[in-house]
C-alpha cells in the first residue's frame, strides 16, 4: 500500500524548502524537526489505516439524498472523529484559537498525505477548517466564541456558499438577498448550488458562510455582503436550538468523488433563514477571498494528491505485470526467453516518469507557495509585502496546473495498465473520475488564467513578476556553478524569456484597450508560466539532492531530466501561439459552429 513516498516528501520540506529555517521564527518555536516528524508519521498511520481503506468502499456507496436529508457512507464517522481529535482541522491557527499553529508548508504536507490516501476526506475537513478560519479573522467575537470551538473539533462543519443556478462563476450576478431585521440580524433569501459538505448525518449543525446582497447595495460584487448562516440554531447555554430553514434541496450525482457530497441549499423558503453578517456591509467577496485562495491552493494540493496515489498506483502494476520481451541487438524478440516486466519497455519508463515528474514539480509547487505563506506572516514590512506578492503570483498556477497536468498524469496512469486499466477491478479509473474536477473546483482553469494574465502579472505594475523571476535567477545562478545542472539551468533561462516576449506581444493591446485579444489565450499563456515555474521547482530539486545518497540523486536527476526533455521543450510552441495574431477565437462567429 502505497500512495506517495515519505522520503521524498521529507526532502522537499527539509532540503528544498527550508523547514528548519521556518521553525526558527518564533510563531513556531513550539516546534522542532523531531515533533514534525512524529506529527507526519501520525497523520500516514492515521491514512494507512482509516483512510486509504475506504476510498473504494466511498466511491462504490455514494451520498444518498432522501427526504431532505444527505447520507454519507458510515466509514466518514470515525474518520471525521478522529481527525478533530488530531486537531486537524486548526493545525495552522493560532495557539490562542485552540489551533496547533503548525507552519502552512507542513499543514500542507499533511493534508496531502491524506488526499493522496483518500481524496474524498479532506474537503469536509478544509471547508469547515477555512470557514473557522474566515470567522477567527472577520468576524465577531460572538461569531468566534458561538462557532469556531465546536468547528475545530469537528462536531459542527463549515461551508461555503457562493455559486447560484443563475450565476455559475459569475459573482457579480448573484440574487441571493439580506434584508435587515432592526436586531442585527439579517433574513436570508436565496438559492445556492455545488455546496460540498453542507449536510451529513455525522455533524450536529452547519455553519454556512453565505454571500448576499443588502438591498441598496451598489451592483456587481463591490454590493456583497457575507453571513454567517447556521442550520440550526445555536441557545445561549451553547446547545443545538431549533430549525433555521436552510433547505437541502438534493444531492448532485457526480462523476467522480462521490463520497464528497454536493447539495443545492435553499434559503429562507420555508420559513426565515437568520444570518449574521461578518464584518462590514458590502465587503463580503473581499473577506470570502481570503478562504477561496486557501482553497485554490487546496485543490491543487488535491490534484497533486490523486496523481500521486495513481502514480504509485500503476508504478506497482508495472513491478508485477510480465508482458512481451526485450529487443535484442538484432532488432527481433527471442520467444524462447521469459517474459519480461512492464516497467522495463521504454514506453512505459517514458509513462512512469511522466507521472514521476508531474507528481514531485506539482507537490514542490504547493510546498513553495506554503513556505511564501509562512514567510509572509512571520516577517514585517518590505519582506513580508515580497512574499505576499510571490504568493499572489503564484495561487493561481498553483491550483491550475497540478489540476490539468495531475489529469493528464492520471490518464497516463491509467494507460500503463492498458484494458486492466479501464476496468473496475483496478483502482486507477476511479482517480481519473476523481480527478476530473479539480480544474472546476475554486474557479475553472479559464478563471484562473484570466486571472493570472489579467492581474496578477500586472499589478503594481508588475511586481509580483519581477519578484517571481528574481527568485528564479538565484536558482538559475546557483545551477549554473555546477556542470551537471548548467544545462537546464540556461534552458531555464531561455524558456523563463518567453514569458516576457508574450507580455511584450501582449501588452500593447491592453494599452490600446483591446482586452479580449489581450486575454483571448490566457489559458495557453498560463501552461507556458505553469510548465516554467515546475522547470524551476525541479531545478530546485536537482540543486538539493545533489547531496542526497546517490540513489535517490540519480532518481531526481533523472526525473529532471525527463520534465526538461518531454515538457520544457512544449514552452517554444505555446510562445508561439501566443504570439500568433490570427485572432481566430475572437474572429469564429457563433454561426459557424
Amino acid at each position: 500500500m502505497q500512495y506517495y513516498d515519505p522520503k521524498t516528501l521529507s526532502f522537499l520540506l527539509a532540503d528544498v524548502h527550508h523547514l528548519e529555517e521556518l521553525l526558527q521564527a518564533d510563531r513556531y518555536a513550539a516546534y522542532d524537526r523531531q515533533s514534525i516528524d512524529l506529527l507526519l508519521d501520525a497523520v500516514k498511520d492515521f491514512s494507512d489505516t482509516s483512510l486509504f481503506p475506504a476510498i473504494k468502499i466511498m466511491d462504490e456507496n455514494p451520498c444518498v439524498f432522501n427526504d431532505g436529508h444527505v447520507t454519507i457512507p458510515e466509514q466518514f464517522g470515525p474518520i471525521l472523529k478522529k481527525a478533530g481529535e488530531m486537531g486537524l482541522i486548526g493545525a495552522f491557527m493560532d495557539e490562542k484559537d485552540n489551533g496547533l499553529q503548525l507552519p502552512m508548508l507542513v499543514f500542507n504536507a499533511i493534508y496531502f498525505i491524506m488526499e493522496a490516501a483518500n481524496n474524498h476526506v479532506t474537503g469536509y475537513l478544509g471547508l469547515t477548517a477555512g470557514s473557522a478560519n474566515l470567522i477567527l479573522t472577520f468576524g465577531s467575537e460572538e461569531l468566534k466564541q458561538k462557532y469556531v470551538p465546536n468547528m475545530l473539533e469537528m462536531r459542527w462543519t463549515g461551508t461555503m456558499c457562493l455559486t447560484e443556478p443563475q450565476a455559475g462563476s459569475s459573482l457579480s450576478d448573484i440574487t441571493a438577498s439580506a434584508k435587515p431585521k432592526g436586531d442585527g440580524t439579517y433574513a436570508i433569501k436565496g438559492q445556492k448550488i455545488f455546496i460540498s459538505a453542507s449536510d451529513h448525518q455525522f455533524s450536529d449543525n452547519f455553519v454556512h458562510l453565505v454571500l448576499a446582497r443588502l438591498e441598496g447595495a451598489p451592483a456587481g460584487t463591490k454590493g456583497i455582503s457575507l453571513f454567517v448562516v447556521p442550520q440550526y440554531f445555536v441557545n445561549d447555554d451553547g446547545s443545538i436550538g431549533d430549525f433555521n430553514h436552510v433547505d437541502v434541496v438534493g444531492e448532485f450525482e457526480k462523476l467522480g468523488q462521490r463520497g464528497y457530497c454536493t447539495n443545492h441549499l435553499a434559503f429562507g423558503e420555508s420559513g426565515e433563514s437568520i444570518g449574521y453578517l461578518v464584518g462590514q456591509e458590502n465587503k463580503g467577496l473581499s473577506y470570502m477571498f481570503q478562504m477561496m485562495n486557501e482553497a485554490r491552493i487546496a485543490t491543487g494540493r488535491m490534484g497533486t494528491g490523486i496523481a500521486s496515489a495513481a502514480y504509485y498506483a500503476s508504478l506497482q502494476y508495472a513491478k508485477e505485470r510480465p508482458q512481451g520481451r526485450k529487443l535484442q541487438s538484432t532488432g527481433k524478440k527471442d520467444p524462447g526467453e521469459e517474459q519480461t516486466l512492464i516497467i522495463n519497455h521504454p514506453d512505459v519508463k517514458r509513462m512512469l516518469l511522466h507521472q514521476k515528474a508531474i507528481v514531485e514539480g506539482c507537490l514542490s509547487l504547493i510546498l513553495q507557495c506554503s513556505y511564501y505563506v509562512d514567510k509572509s506572516v512571520t516577517t514585517e514590512g518590505e519582506e513580508k509585502n515580497t512574499y505576499h506578492l510571490l504568493c499572489e503570483i503564484l495561487n493561481p498556477i498553483a491550483k491550475t496546473y497540478p489540476s490539468e497536468a495531475g489529469k493528464d498524469a492520471v490518464d497516463t496512469g491509467l494507460q500503463v495498465l492498458g484494458g486492466y486499466g479501464y476496468m473496475m477491478d483496478f483502482i486507477l479509473q476511479q482517480y481519473l473520475r476523481d480527478i476530473r474536477i479539480i480544474s472546476i473546483y475554486e474557479g475553472t482553469t479559464g478563471i484562473q488564467s484570466l486571472d493570472l494574465l489579467g492581474r496578477k502579472v500586472t499589478m503594481m505594475e508588475g511586481a509580483a513578476l519581477k519578484l517571481l523571476a528574481k527568485e528564479m535567477e538565484d536558482t538559475i545562478m546557483a545551477a549554473m556553478d555546477n556542470d551537471e545542472l548548467k544545462p537546464y539551468a540556461l534552458i531555464l533561462g531561455e524558456e523563463a524569456k518567453l514569458i516576457e516576449t508574450c507580455l511584450a506581444h501582449l501588452m500593447p493591446y491592453a494599452m490600446k484597450g483591446n482586452h479580449e485579444r489581450y486575454l483571448a489565450d490566457a489559458t495557453i499563456f498560463m501552461d507556458l508560466f505553469g510548465t516554467v515555474v515546475i522547470g524551476w521547482q525541479w531545478l530546485k530539486i536537482g540543486l538539493a539532492a545533489l547531496d542526497q545518497d546517490e540513489a535517490f540523486k540519480q532518481s531526481k536527476l533523472h526525473t529532471l531530466n525527463y520534465f526538461y526533455k518531454y515538457e520544457m521543450s512544449r514552452c517554444k510552441g505555446l510562445q508561439k501561439i501566443i504570439c500568433d495574431d490570427s485572432e481566430v477565437t475572437i474572429k469564429m462567429g457563433t454561426e459557424m459552429f
